[in-house]
């Protein structure tokens, strides 16, 4: 399907539901995403042509992730971001407390094949009512070739066994997939993870697991710092989201390898802040920006696309590095979980990094 095409059923839609193009829609819409290898993949194939063909200005900021920042934008009124690229351990607490606007399923455009969007998208990909997915992902571990030692760590388990394999690990600073990983290592059986995970006694068992590796742990705050400190011998294993690390491999030569072993596997999505001047213009962004061509560019960092007809633009090759084949390696997040506990699990996590 041609843009212009696609931009026309975008802008019927948007007329059905009332949005008309005021001044403020006009202005520069600001895309909030994680910076680094993946950013640099949304600028080429998603916010470039959507700029391109609409001659509508983006400016594009980063984050860490979380919903602070866009919990005391809508409190105050004071609205800074427009769209923002969220990990679903955070989209759906953020939709449940009223942060984010209900993206409307009738604006998204079908496939390149026809295919509507509703059945095109995986179902997870429109699961929630705030979001419409990008990319489906795992958090992994990778470790230096060049620096690991003469042993090759293959499971979860070998992340916190410091005497087979000494040297420093990078974590993100995040409970989330860190509290996973402690109780995979310590035995717990996958499908029970978030059962065990819930209970008081689960928890005292992951930080109990974690005690065992904290001295030995280097956190760091956002996806993009992982591969540079994978590089630079400063972390000899690192806990990080599986594209970064491919396009490291692939695009820059680095003696990098993924361990798959306990990935958390995961989609990102597009959500838009509520109470944005600019919700039209967002809407016309979102739709633009999950076409089939758009999607299918996250080959570039090995994450999957969340359409079908995406998924058919895929180089055959990098098919075997996707997340989807090796889920049966790893663990689904469970995002009804981190909306339930992540702001309890979050301080108890910081109480204990000072500790």
């Amino acid at each position: 399907m041609k843009n212009k095409t696609a931009l026309s059923l975008v802008a019927g839609a948007l007329l059905a539901l009332g949005l008309s193009g005021t001044a403020a829609a006009q202005e520069a819409l600001t895309v909030v995403s994680f910076g680094g290898a993946y950013g640099a993949t949304q600028k080429k194939h998603q916010i470039d042509p959507y700029v391109a063909e609409t001659g509508k200005r983006v400016i594009f900021e980063t984050y860490s992730g979380g919903i602070a920042e866009m919990k005391a934008q809508v409190q105050s009124g004071n609205i800074q971001w427009d769209v923002v690229d969220m990990e679903t351990i955070d989209l759906e607490r953020a939709c449940s407390e009223g942060l984010l606007e209900i993206i409307p399923r009738d604006i998204l455009l079908p496939g390149d094949d026809g295919t509507p969007a509703e059945q095109d998208f995986i179902p997870e990909g429109l699961a929630s009512e705030c979001a419409v997915a990008e990319i489906v992902y795992s958090t992994i571990y990778a470790y230096n070739e060049k620096t690991i030692g003469p042993n090759r760590p293959a499971t979860v388990e070998d992340f916190f066994d410091v005497k087979k394999f000494p040297g420093k690990r990078g974590l993100r600073k995040r409970p989330q997939f860190v509290m996973e990983w402690a109780l995979m290592a310590d035995g717990v059986p996958d499908k029970d993870i978030y059962k065990v995970l819930a209970t008081p006694e689960g928890q005292a068992r992951a930080f109990a697991k974690l005690d065992t590796i904290k001295n030995d742990v280097i956190w760091y705050d956002s996806w993009s710092q992982a591969p540079q400190m994978l590089n630079d011998g400063g972390v000899s294993m690192i806990q990080v989201a599986n594209g970064r690390i491919f396009d490291a491999i692939r695009n820059e030569n680095k003696p990098f390898t993924i361990v798959w072993d306990g990935n958390m596997y995961d989609l990102g999505a597009w959500t838009i802040l509520k109470g944005t001047p600019k919700l039209k213009q967002a809407l016309e962004f979102v739709a633009f920006t999950t076409s089939t061509k758009a999607l299918a560019g996250f080959e570039d960092v090995a994450y999957g696309p969340p359409r079908k007809s995406s998924l058919a633009l895929v180089d055959k090759d990098v098919l075997t590095h996707l997340p989807s084949a090796h889920m049966d390696e790893g663990v689904q997040v469970d995002s009804v979980f981190w909306a339930d506990y992540g702001e309890s699990l979050s301080e108890k996590f910081n109480e204990w990094l000072l500790k």
